[in-house]
């Protein structure tokens, strides 16, 4: 008994000190903190100190249980309501606070655990006795169905607020929303996260577990999005947003972001930067570098990298519901690869001066005309080409200064070089043979080139049509035109989805062309369905920009690649279990 009172007496005590330190006094949210911890210890210290320990009101028992089991999910309520406010409190009560409610949660328990039926002989002879003189009545009728729901909202009530603590420190289940970790998740899947290693927190508060978590290249962790705000509003809405969740038995998602799409956020990927690397993807190859060493290719990376979903076996495609493209578009984009790889850039000069001297003789505008603003850059973007280019060319054939514009678009790009067949990509990823220093830029410079050499001979095949009067007959059926057309097609295909498969150095070089690495306890991730993922390579935003930023006359295109890292502190934990369904149970291994 003795032991029961002294643990009794400091939960109350602690509580009551919680109590204060909920007080808050600004005119927001968290001012009914403080009402709400300070009245529930005033209930619970007259139900255990003047009902229980000085009336012995044994029949009161039950009640006293039930106080000690809700009081660690009231208090932890007021801990977030005193924090849902406009202002943060300040670290040191932060932490006060949760040591003070980590303690009395022990304790609450400890008190149940010697109140317990089994148990309750041992604490006091005479409650025992009154006990056993006095069962439990049994109602029926409409008393009976009252008290069966009373317990049932009951049960869930302590069934959510238990579940919403064991996803806040010791592991979540996740439903995998999207595709873009197959073939290692499918839509649907359940994944459980351990928690405890990873730092967990205390809602709304940077008070939490020490992180002992460590990522290595290959494991799939959760994380927040860190495309999404965390500021203090938008963490107090995911954070109640969750709560419905569990409270509405997972039917309810009310994570929405400005425009009331639910977010997409935490995120399910892999991590494939590591602290101290920078990283490039050429080509669906990942290279990292350190301070140590220059770039090398991670091989493990094709270990789960998933490119070609319709290479992935029957069992797992039929699961499968996007296909990005198909096994003939994927063969084209190796095929657009190959040739970037193989240019030979000498022959590419010389082509071009030879279409600026045909294109010159058929334009019929003056040659002495300054045209370097005749097509606007509008009518450069790579998606609208096929039909601007076949529009620009009677606007370049008969205007003043068509021919001298045509001369710029085609030559402009190799003044500067003394000697292109210095430049090859066959010599690694870094250094003087590529363009810009890098395979990234240098394949963009070669990419460029093509597309802009497959303009300059449609539009020179259709200048020689047009002044040939070729009717419709012979426009439809020319070889050579329609040949470079479907080229021109191919390569736009492969541009439209080049961010997907391409990323420059990352972080990006400093200004004076320096390798900038991952920071320390950060790390970069990627979804393995590598054509369908929007990953930390990818921002939610598209801007225009040219193909080739040191060519004047560059084609543009939409891009939205923007990476990222992640900070370990936005890392929830690793995937560490997939769960459902059963015919996929087990661990999500580093290899597809």
């Amino acid at each position: 008994m003795r032991k029961l009172k002294a643990y009794v007496y400091v939960n109350l005590v602690l509580s009551a000190v919680f109590s204060f330190l909920c007080l808050s006094f600004h005119r927001d949210i968290s001012v009914l903190a403080f009402p709400l911890s300070i009245l529930f210890t005033a209930a619970i210290s007259y139900v255990t100190i003047y009902l229980l320990l000085k009336k012995n009101a044994v029949n009161h028992l039950g009640m006293v249980r039930r106080f000690f089991q809700y009081e660690p999910f009231v208090l932890i309520s007021a801990f977030v309501i005193q924090r849902a406010g406009e202002n943060a409190c300040p670290y040191g009560l932060d932490l006060a606070a949760a040591i003070i409610w980590v303690l009395i949660t022990v304790l609450s328990f400890m008190i149940q655990y010697r109140l317990s039926e089994k148990r309750i002989g041992k604490v006091n002879d005479e409650w025992k006795k009154y006990l056993d003189e006095h069962p439990k009545k049994v109602y029926h009728g409409i008393k009976r169905v009252g008290i069966e729901i009373a317990e049932w909202v009951d049960a869930l009530v302590q069934a959510v607020f238990t579940i919403v603590l064991l996803n806040i420190f010791i592991f979540q289940l996740y439903e995998i929303p999207s595709e873009s970790m197959v073939s290692t998740f499918l839509i649907g899947d359940r994944v459980a996260v351990g928690k405890t290693l990873a730092g967990p927190k205390f809602p709304l508060s940077d008070v939490g577990l020490p992180y002992i978590q460590k990522y290595d290249r290959g494991d799939v962790v959760v994380f927040r999005n860190p495309h999404y705000s965390n500021d203090r509003k938008n963490e107090v809405k995911t954070f109640m947003s969750q709560f419905v969740y569990m409270l509405t038995l997972t039917f309810v998602k009310s994570n929405t972001d400005e425009n009331g799409a639910i977010k997409a956020d935490p995120l399910v990927k892999r991590v494939v930067g590591l602290p101290g690397e920078q990283l490039m993807l050429m080509d669906g190859k990942l290279y990292a570098r350190t301070r140590t060493s220059d770039f090398r290719l991670v091989s493990e990376d094709s270990d789960w990298a998933v490119w070609n979903l319709n290479a992935l076996p029957a069992s797992i495609r039929q699961k499968v519901r996007d296909f990005p493209m198909s096994q003939s578009s994927y063969e084209d984009v190796l095929r657009v690869e190959e040739e970037r790889r193989n240019l030979d850039l000498e022959s590419v000069k010389l082509e071009c001066m030879s279409l600026t001297e045909r294109f010159s003789r058929l334009a019929m505008g003056a040659k002495d005309v300054d045209g370097k603003n005749l097509i606007p850059t509008d009518d450069l973007i790579v998606y609208g080409l096929p039909s601007t280019t076949s529009k620009s060319v009677l606007k370049l054939l008969t205007a003043d200064g068509g021919a001298d514009w045509f001369r710029h678009f085609m030559n402009d790009w190799h003044s500067g070089f003394e000697n292109l067949n210095a430049y090859t990509e066959k010599n690694g990823v870094s250094g003087i043979s590529l363009v810009g220093g890098d395979l990234y830029t240098d394949s963009r410079f070669r990419l460029n080139l093509m597309i802009k050499l497959t303009m300059g001979r449609i539009m020179v095949r259709s200048g020689e049509l047009l002044s040939n009067n070729a009717d419709d007959m012979q426009w439809s059926s020319d070889t050579y035109r329609n040949e470079q057309m479907e080229v021109l097609e191919r390569l736009i295909m492969y541009v439209t989805q080049m961010d997907q498969r391409n990323m420059g150095p990352f972080p990006a070089n400093d200004a004076s062309g320096n390798p900038v690495f991952i920071p320390e306890n950060c790390y970069f991730m990627m979804g393995d369905n590598r054509y369908n993922s929007s990953d930390m390579r990818h921002s939610y935003e598209r801007v225009f920009e040219p193909l080739y930023a040191g060519d004047a006359y560059s084609v543009t295109y939409a891009t939205n690649l923007s990476p990222q890292y992640v900070n370990r502190n936005r890392i929830l934990g690793k995937a560490g279990l997939r769960i459902w369904p059963l015919n996929r149970f087990g661990r999500p291994g580093k290899k597809n």
